[in-house]
C-alpha cells in the first residue's frame, strides 16, 4: 500500500524552504495579550497496572528525585549583571553572531561597535525570552503527558518534569526581569509549534514535539550559551537547567523507542513529517524578526542575508546536534525510503546522525560533572 506524500505547502505552509516572504508573514497579531488558549483534544488515561515494567524509566525517575535544586536558594541573585560589559566580552569571543561585512549594502551598513553591541544585548534578551516561553510550553506539555501516557513508570517521571519545568520558567523569568529589564513576546513560529503539540490528541506526538524536538534543541542551545558566556549567574543557571533538560530528552528517547519500533510505515511517516515541520519552525524563528523590528530595521531586507550568514548557519546547525541522533535512535531517519534523512540533508544537519543519543548521554549532564564542550560528545 502506498503512503501519501504531503507537500511542503501542507506541512510548513509554503512551497520553498527559504521563502522569506512566507516566513516573515507569520507574525503575532495579539502582541499585548497576556493569555493564549489552545484546545487540548487528549483524553486523560488512568492505569491500574502499578508494576515496574520499564526499569530504564524508573532509573530516570530516581535520578530526577535526587537531582532537584531550588532556583531561589541555589543561585546567587544578588550578582551584579552589567549587560554591556557581558555582551562586549561575549562578542569578543564569538563576534556579534553574524559577519557585519555581509550587510555592507543594507540600511545597517553604517552600524558601528555601539549598534552591534546593542544588537547583541537585544538578541540575548530575545534568546532568553524564547527559552522562557519554551519552558512554559514544556510545563504544559509535561502535565499533559502525565495525564495521557498509559504507562505507570512514565507518569511518575513526567510528574517530576512538571516540577523541573516550573523551576525553569521561574529562573528564566526572574533573570529577564531582574537583570535584563523584561522579556520579548513569544516568537510566532515557536507559538505555532507549541499550539500544534498541545492540540494533537496522540500522546506520543506530545513526546515527539516537546521531549525530542523542542527540548532537544533547547539542550544544545543552553550548552552553546553556557560555553560562550562568563556571566556567572547565567552560567550557573544554565548549568542547573541543563542537568534537568538532559533527563527530559532522555525520557522522550526511552519512551518513544519502544512505541515506534512497533508502528507501521504509515504511522511512522506521520511522525517523520511532524519532526520535519517542527525542525523548520524552530529554524525559522532564528531570524529574530522581533529584534530587528525593535531596532527599527526592515527584516525583509536583512533576512535573506541572515539565512546565508555562515556564522549563523553554523550556529543553527549545531542546535540540531541533539535532535538528529535522537531521531536516528527512534528509527525515524531511514524508514519510508529515508524520508526524514533526506529532509535533514536539505536542512544541512544530517552530519550529526552518529553523535551520541541523549538516551545514553544524560548522565554526563549531572550537577558536579564536567560537561562536554559544544562540538564534542559526552
Amino acid at each position: 500500500m502506498s503512503i501519501s506524500e504531503k507537500s511542503n505547502q501542507e506541512m510548513i505552509g509554503r512551497d520553498e524552504l527559504n521563502d522569506i516572504e512566507a516566513i516573515l508573514a507569520v507574525t503575532n497579531h495579539d502582541v499585548d495579550a497576556v493569555e493564549h488558549v489552545v484546545k487540548n483534544n487528549a483524553d486523560s488515561v488512568f492505569t491500574w497496572d502499578y508494576s515496574l515494567a520499564r526499569p530504564n524509566l524508573r532509573k530516570l525517575y530516581e535520578k530526577a528525585k535526587t537531582g532537584q535544586w531550588n532556583g531561589t536558594t541555589d543561585l546567587e541573585w544578588d550578582t551584579d549583571v552589567d549587560m554591556e560589559k557581558v555582551m562586549f566580552e561575549d562578542q569578543a569571543l564569538l563576534g556579534p553572531g553574524m559577519d557585519p561585512a555581509l550587510y555592507a549594502d543594507t540600511s545597517i551598513r553604517h552600524w558601528g561597535d555601539k549598534e552591534w553591541l546593542d544588537f547583541g544585548i537585544e538578541s540575548r534578551r530575545w534568546q532568553l525570552s524564547q527559552f522562557l516561553h519554551g519552558e512554559q510550553g514544556a510545563l504544559i506539555c509535561t502535565a499533559k503527558i502525565t495525564e495521557t501516557v498509559p504507562w505507570y513508570d512514565a507518569k511518575l517521571y513526567a510528574s517530576t518534569q512538571v516540577v523541573d519545568e516550573a523551576r525553569h520558567v521561574e529562573v528564566f523569568g526572574r533573570y529577564l526581569h531582574e537583570k535584563l529589564g523584561g522579556e520579548y513576546q513569544i516568537n510566532a513560529h515557536l507559538r505555532m509549534l507549541l499550539d500544534d503539540i498541545v492540540n494533537d490528541s496522540r500522546w506520543d506526538f506530545t513526546y515527539l514535539g516537546m521531549q525530542i524536538m523542542v527540548e532537544g534543541l533547547a539542550l544544545a542551545a543552553f550548552g552553546f550559551l553556557h560555553q560562550l558566556t562568563n556571566e556567572p549567574l547565567l552560567k550557573k543557571l544554565l548549568r542547573y537547567v541543563m542537568s534537568d533538560e538532559a533527563r527530559h530528552v532522555a525520557f522522550g528517547v526511552l519512551s518513544l523507542k519502544e512505541v515506534y519500533d512497533g508502528m507501521s510505515d504509515a504511522e511512522i511517516k506521520e511522525r517523520q513529517e511532524f519532526a520535519f515541520e517542527a525542525s523548520v519552525r524552530m529554524r525559522d524563528r532564528f531570524l529574530q524578526q522581533e529584534v530587528w523590528d525593535r531596532l527599527g530595521v526592515n527584516t525583509k531586507e536583512i533576512a535573506p542575508l541572515t539565512l546565508a550568514d555562515p556564522t549563523r548557519v553554523m550556529f543553527q546547525q549545531m542546535l540540531f546536534s541533539k535532535i538528529v541522533p535522537n531521531c536516528k535512535k527512534l528509527g525515524l531517519l531511514d524508514r519510508n525510503d529515508m524520508w526524514l534523512r533526506r529532509r535533514f540533508e536539505e536542512l544541512g544537519v544530517i552530519q550529526f546522525e552518529d553523535w551520541q543519543d541523549t538516551g545514553e548521554e544524560f548522565l554526563a549532564f549531572e550537577i558536579g560533572k564536567d560537561m562536554p564542550a559544544i562540538g564534542e560528545q559526552a
